[in-house]
Parts: C-alpha cells; sequence; structure tokens
C-alpha cells in the first residue's frame, strides 16, 4: 500500500523563507521555544472546549482559543505507543513498541527523537513528568535528547502524593501532589533557559489511575451529579467520572501555571505550546457520543483534542478539519521551528504547517491506521473500518452504531486491503507474529530484549521489578507490572532473574530496595552474574503499612497498594560483559519468607 508522505511542502518553506528574512531584519525574536502537553488517559470530552459543561478546563481551552485546534486528531489506543509515535513522527510497531510494560515499551535504539533534533539545534531540552518508551541507559529519556529529565520513566505510577521520583537518574522522595511537583521542576527549567530557546516536554500523569486527586479538587467533584453520561451509561461509575474530572482540573490549573510563567518573562508570543492526550478516557465517560474508550481502536479510543498556540505565526480560533495524528507532530514541529529533524528512517507522518496557517494547499487523501492487542482499525477522512471489518460513515454516524458494509462494499474492500497491507508493512506476512517472530500484541512477559547496563556516562542502572522475571512462586504483588513488587518469596527454589547485556567490565555496586517482616530478617541471598557472585542477609527487619494517604477512590483491582521501601546497600560485585541472566535467589530462609523486593539497582564504580 502506498501512502503519501510530505515531509516539508513548498508552502513550508515558503513560510520558514520569510520567517528568516523577518528573523535578519529584527522582526522576530530568536527561534521559538515549544512546550509540550501531554494528559495521560483523558479522553476527547474531558474538556470544556468539547463541550463538557461538567468539568472547567479554562487554561487548556486557552490553547485552542489562542490558537489551532486540531479537529480529528488520533492518537494510539494506550499510553507508550502514543509516544513512541509522537516522539519519532512514525507508526509505534516500526520502533519496538508493543506494549506497556515489562520492557516492551521501549522504543529501538536506532530511532530518533523529536527531543535529538531540538538538541541537535542548540536548543535546552527537558522532560517532567511520564517518559513511558524505555527506563535504562540508553532507552533513558536523557540518551533520547532530553538534558534533564525528572519523574517516573515507566507507565502508571502507584504513588501521586510524596511521591518517590527520579531526577536525572537518581531517586528521590518529594513532597506534595505528582502533577503539582512535576510542574515545578519544568518552570524551574523554563526560568533557567529563559535567555535561549528551550524545548520543555511534560507528561503529566492524571487521570491515569490510581484514582487519587487533591482534597481541594476533589471537594467541589464528590457530589457532583453526572448530567453528561458515557456513551455506554450503564458502564460509568459516576465517583471514576467525578474524580477523573477532577484530575482534569487540577491539571489544568497546573497548565495555567506553565502559561503565567511564559508571559512572566516575555515569551508568550514566540512559544509554541501543543496540548494532546495519548489515549480515550481511561472509563466509560462523556465523549459526545463516541463508541469506545481506551484500549479500543474505535473513534473514542483514540480520537485526540490537539491544540497549537503560537501567537507569533499561528491564527487565532482556527479549526484544522482534515484527519491528523501524533505521527504528524515531529514532521510539523520541526517544519514550524526550522529545526532539521535527526534520523532518516521515512516518517508516517505529514507537515501540517499549511493546514495551520489556512494555506491554500492540495492536501492528499490519507489513511490513519490503529492498532492494539491485534486489533487494527483504519480511518479516512469520512469513515471508519473497524477491527472486526464493520464499515462506518463517521460524517452521519460519528456513534459508529449502524456499519454501511452492503452500501459501499467497495469501499470496505479497498479499507479491508489497506489493513491487511499495513499489517504486513508492520508486522511481516505472519498476521501474529512481530517482526522477530515473536507473538504479538501486549502481555506481562518481560520482553526478550536485554537490558543494557553499564555506560560510564550514566552510571547508575536501576532494575525494577516489572523488569524482572519471578520464577517458582515469586509473584508480582499486582497483575499491572508497572509500579509493582515480587511477593510471595519463601523457597530456595524461588528466584528472581533479569536478562542483561553488560556493556562495561569491572566492578559494580549493588542496592537493594526491599521490605521484610521483623521476624523473617536474616535470609542469606545470592546475586549471580555468569562465573560472579555476591552474597549477603537481608536485614533488618523492615516491615511497613501499606500507605492509606494514597488514594481517594478504592484502587481498580490490579494495581499494588504501595508502602515505604528501605534500600540495602548489598555490596559490590565484577560483572564481565556481554549478555546473560543476573539471578536473585535464597540460600538460606530462617523465617517465612525472604523480603518483598521493588528494584534492584548497579551502579558502575570503577
Amino acid at each position: 500500500m502506498k501512502r503519501p508522505f510530505v515531509a516539508h511542502s513548498a508552502a513550508s518553506y515558503f513560510f520558514l523563507a520569510l520567517f528568516f528574512i523577518s528573523f535578519s531584519n529584527g522582526g522576530v525574536s530568536a527561534a521559538p521555544n515549544v512546550v509540550i502537553l501531554l494528559a495521560d488517559d483523558a479522553g476527547w470530552g474531558d474538556y470544556s472546549h468539547s463541550g463538557n459543561t461538567q468539568v472547567a478546563t479554562p487554561n487548556i481551552d486557552s490553547i485552542a482559543n489562542e490558537g489551532v485546534s486540531l479537529d480529528r486528531f488520533f492518537v494510539c489506543p494506550v499510553c507508550s505507543p502514543t509516544r513512541g509515535e509522537f516522539l519519532t513522527g512514525r507508526y509505534h510497531p516500526r520502533g519496538g513498541v508493543c506494549g506497556v510494560s515489562t520492557g516492551q515499551e521501549r522504543l529501538d535504539l536506532d530511532e530518533k527523537t523529536l527531543a535529538d533534533a531540538f538538541k541537535a539545534a542548540g536548543y535546552a531540552t527537558g522532560a517532567f513528568g511520564k517518559w513511558h518508551n524505555g527506563s535504562q541507559w540508553p532507552y533513558h529519556p536523557m540518551a533520547r535528547g532530553f538534558d534533564t529529565y525528572f519523574g517516573h520513566s515507566s507507565g502508571h505510577w502507584g504513588e501521586y502524593f510524596d511521591a518517590p521520583l527520579e531526577e536525572d537518574g537518581r531517586m528521590i522522595r518529594t513532597k506534595g501532589y505528582i502533577v503539582d511537583v512535576c510542574t515545578d521542576k519544568a518552570l524551574g527549567f523554563i526560568d533557567k533557559n529563559k535567555d535561549k530557546s528551550f524545548f520543555c516536554y511534560v507528561p503529566f500523569t492524571t487521570p491515569h489511575s490510581p484514582w487519587a486527586a487533591p482534597a481541594k479538587d476533589w471537594a467541589r467533584f464528590k457530589d457532583l451529579p453526572i448530567t453528561l453520561r458515557a456513551t455506554e451509561s450503564n458502564k460509568e461509575v459516576d465517583d471514576e467520572t467525578r474524580c477523573a474530572l477532577a484530575m482534569i482540573e487540577n491539571q489544568d490549573r497546573n497548565v495555567g501555571r506553565i502559561l503565567a510563567k511564559l508571559k512572566e518573562h516575555g515569551l508568550e508570543n514566540n512559544t509554541i505550546v501543543l496540548y494532546f492526550s495519548d489515549n480515550g478516557p481511561n472509563s466509560p465517560r462523556w465523549t459526545g457520543g463516541m463508541k469506545g474508550k481506551k484500549g479500543t481502536t474505535d473513534e473514542g479510543g483514540v480520537r485526540s483534542v490537539c491544540y497549537l498556540r503560537w501567537p507569533e505565526k499561528l491564527p487565532a480560533g482556527h479549526t484544522v478539519t482534515q484527519i491528523s495524528g501524533a505521527i504528524d507532530l515531529l514532521p510539523t514541529l520541526t517544519s514550524l521551528t526550522g529545526v532539521a529533524r535527526v534520523g532518516d528512517k521515512p516518517l508516517d507522518g505529514l507537515d501540517l504547517t499549511p493546514l495551520l496557517m489556512k494555506e491554500t494547499t492540495a492536501w492528499p487523501d490519507r489513511m490513519i491506521f490503529s492498532t492494539w492487542a491485534s486489533n487494527i482499525s483504519v480511518r479516512t477522512q469520512t469513515h471508519r473500518l473497524d477491527n472486526t471489518s464493520q464499515l462506518f460513515d463517521m460524517v452521519v454516524d460519528p456513534g459508529q452504531t449502524s456499519p454501511i458494509n452492503k452500501e459501499a462494499p467497495e469501499l470496505a474492500a479497498q479499507l479491508a486491503g489497506a489493513v491487511d497491507a499495513w499489517r504486513t508493512e508492520m508486522y511481516g506476512p505472519a498476521k501474529d507474529k512481530d517482526k522477530g517472530g515473536n507473538k504479538k500484541g501486549p502481555g506481562n512477559a518481560v520482553d526478550p530484549r536485554p537490558i543494557p547496563v553499564g555506560y560510564r556516562e550514566f552510571p547508575i542502572t536501576m532494575l525494577p521489578a516489572r523488569d524482572g522475571e519471578p520464577r517458582g512462586g515469586v509473584k508480582r504483588s499486582s497483575n499491572a507490572p508497572n509500579c509493582s513488587y515480587f511477593v510471595n518469596w519463601a523457597s530456595k527454589d524461588d528466584s528472581i532473574v533479569w536478562l542483561l547485556d553488560v556493556k562495561t567490565a569491572g566492578r559494580y555496586e549493588v542496592s537493594i530496595d526491599y521490605t521484610c517482616p521483623i521476624a523473617d530478617a536474616g535470609s542469606t541471598v545470592e546475586l549471580s552474574f555468569k562465573e560472579a557472585r555476591l552474597g549477603g542477609k537481608v536485614t533488618p527487619g523492615w516491615d511497613p503499612p501499606l500507605y492509606t494517604n494514597q488514594d481517594t477512590l478504592a484502587r481498580p483491582d490490579g494495581e499494588s497498594q504501595m508502602k515505604e521501601f528501605r534500600t540495602l546497600k548489598f555490596g559490590e560485585v565484577i560483572l564481565e560483559s556481554g549478555q546473560g541472566p543476573l539471578t536473585l535467589r535464597a540460600l538460606d530462609i530462617p523465617g517465612k519468607s525472604v523480603m518483598d523486593l521493588r528494584r534492584l539497582t548497579l551502579t558502575v564504580i570503577e
């Protein structure tokens, strides 16, 4: 299947020429700053700009009112694939992103990112929030174009209040609500770089579960009558809707803080501000009648708001009606700013500059594909073929209620053929296999790609439970690996394994984040990699209670209740280079259990 590709249109080059002529004559300030705001699990209907009268999002709405709204903007059904597509301008299966946890969320190392381009152009670059495309160097955001990083590199995070978060490779304990804290760091980055061009990426953690909103936000919503209902209203849980909207209003307030900071420094006119979300709503709630939510390839699962504001150049109050998607953001932002793209892999996205600028252009017909869990749907300007090959006219039937395969058999066949061709292009001829021959689709199996360890430029490698494989009786604390820990370790036959690729032979410091009942303290455990062995005891006992201050609503099934883990300095070990399993097992268990384990950390010391 041949798809249209426009890297930089003639109109875009004309615009850039005018930009640089104006700049050379002193008519425009320095190269524009870029601020990207990404919501996590917010649906199209979660904003007052979309018509939701139950929520007030004036700051987010202002980006649309003072700029451009992409009216039919499509992302992926879940988090990490959208982030991979936004960062690369390419469909996520091309870049190895096939899941949301256990290493499947990692973006292949031969992919170049939007941040790579802006860093190469001399911008200061920073990311503050949820990364979700790889944790260990060189998958880490600081190896993918960002000078600094603060947040959590995995998917959903089980602690939203006083959370432990990562700052440039080291874990620290924060104080406050996670969105407020990450926004504070973004504001500090803007302050520091106000006199040079910067690229600031703020991927918020909300309204992703756990259902946890600040008390003052929840107070406004806890008794709110739900008057706008989900498309499948019988499945809506009113308190979940209330909490999601409370989290959105908190996020809107933080967007307002960022916009105010730009204004404070006189940067608002020459800063591109972009806001969008990574998938459909994470619970059944109002979507304007669209079918589907997060995890589905129907319209409601993949349509997002997308607003861009740049007062110096973009028209205010303009709406783009042509379909677009996360894959278009890299070619568009590099075109708008005149920043050269880094990398030469073929793009799937288009440069939207002519549409944003209201230029007269022969815009091509196109198709945008959505996939998750082996399901694929395709969207044209007027139709959607869903994952069951049912065809819908999205102009007259935006809720996908009445398939028209019988009325339009040729179009249905054409789009089905396009889906088959796209599937083959993404995954190869075997429909249930990925490019590496593995069964495709998300799951909790640990990704077969080894975890790199031992880079001098980034000596700390954290190996969380989410990236390890429990063996024997060991289990995860929940079905959702991202913020889990290993439990039920009670036998010498049990073990925990991480598949490593040690890049630098040498001496490593080992630490373990654990809890252990006081009566069970003293187990002897051994860490092994190839011929190396390191033994030690799990002591002292450390048995804190589960947190009771994290949740506004009861935590969803499958998400771990978290607790305070203690760091045990386990010792030093000499590791040889190469690939192999890093195995942690118990040699002696004096009590009923060994420990609960959240994380093992390796640090190169020589």
